[in-house]
């Protein structure tokens, strides 16, 4: 059975360059959501095996999102998204209950890694 995902960024495209790469590997997109307010209620609807949650966006940020799915559920896998220079975002990610995360721009293999990392744990 193939682990089922939910991808959570602003931007489309980033989105997109995810879900190519994940489903080419075996996983299932089940939903993307484009800010944190919306990762929260499709993480309830659709009960994911793992989040890829951006940290900037709009409405509520990565970090806040993170939180509050892991306050519904603490056994949330969530794997941060963030561009070169957040390291301290990051952490906060991190602290937050995040358990990897991947800089953008996106490589196959280090976002496999990562997923592959978050389901072994």
């Amino acid at each position: 059975m193939s682990k089922n995902v939910l991808i959570v960024d602003d931007a489309a495209f980033m989105r997109m360059m995810i879900k190519d790469i994940l489903t080419k590997n075996g996983y299932a997109v089940i939903g993307e959501a484009e800010n944190g307010i919306t990762a929260l209620e499709k993480y309830k609807d659709l009960k994911p095996d793992l989040v890829t949650m951006d940290i900037t966006m709009p409405e509520m940020d990565g970090i806040a999102a993170v939180k509050m799915i892991r306050a519904f559920d603490s056994q949330a896998r969530i794997i941060m998204c963030s561009a070169m220079g957040q390291q301290a975002m990051v952490i906060d990610a991190i602290q937050a209950g995040a358990i990897d995360f991947i800089v953008k721009p996106f490589q196959p293999e280090r976002v496999l890694e990562a997923v592959g990392k978050a389901f072994n744990q």
